[in-house]
């Protein structure tokens, strides 16, 4: 094949991904922030400590509450979809605008996975950390974090 048949293709194969590309922003993700009712947050309750609160907002908040902060490129297709899809999953495992409408138990799970996955470090995720960085936690975040959860558990016994 001659060098000018490559080229010719090449060009075509990328013209058709350009105009996919463009075709896709018309398909629009549903980026949502439902409402939520007041108090009935994890971050609202009296037992949760301003540190904490701090830790869940950086590094919590965008993937399991009603409070995401959706960034510019979630705009664009299609990692607008990926994200919206990603952010309904964490929302449906786990959303702490919600906490007073789970059961006992359910808080349980959810504040022992709140240590169990930070300490093995599968939360957050690797891929929300390559873009958010400063939801990395430290250490000293994660004993934190342990510490409170812990206590809450405890609370709920």
């Amino acid at each position: 094949m001659a060098l000018a048949q490559v080229a010719s293709r090449a060009r075509l194969v990328l013209a058709v991904l350009l105009i996919l590309l463009i075709g896709a922003q018309f398909v629009r993700a549903n980026r949502t922030n439902p409402p939520s009712r007041p108090g009935a947050s994890l971050l609202a309750l009296k037992t949760t400590p301003p540190a904490v609160s701090a830790i869940l907002d950086r590094s919590c908040r965008d993937c399991h509450s009603n409070d995401t902060r959706w960034p510019w490129y979630s705009q664009v297709a299609p990692i607008s979809w990926y994200l919206v899809h990603h952010i309904n999953a964490g929302r449906d495992r786990m959303n702490y605008s919600e906490w007073t409408s789970y059961e006992p138990d359910d808080q349980d799970k959810f504040l022992n996975g709140m240590c169990s996955l930070t300490r093995k470090g599968r939360m957050p995720l690797a891929s929300y950390l390559w873009i958010h960085r400063e939801a990395r936690l430290s250490d000293a975040d994660i004993k934190t974090l342990c510490a409170w959860s812990d206590k809450m558990r405890d609370t709920l016994q």
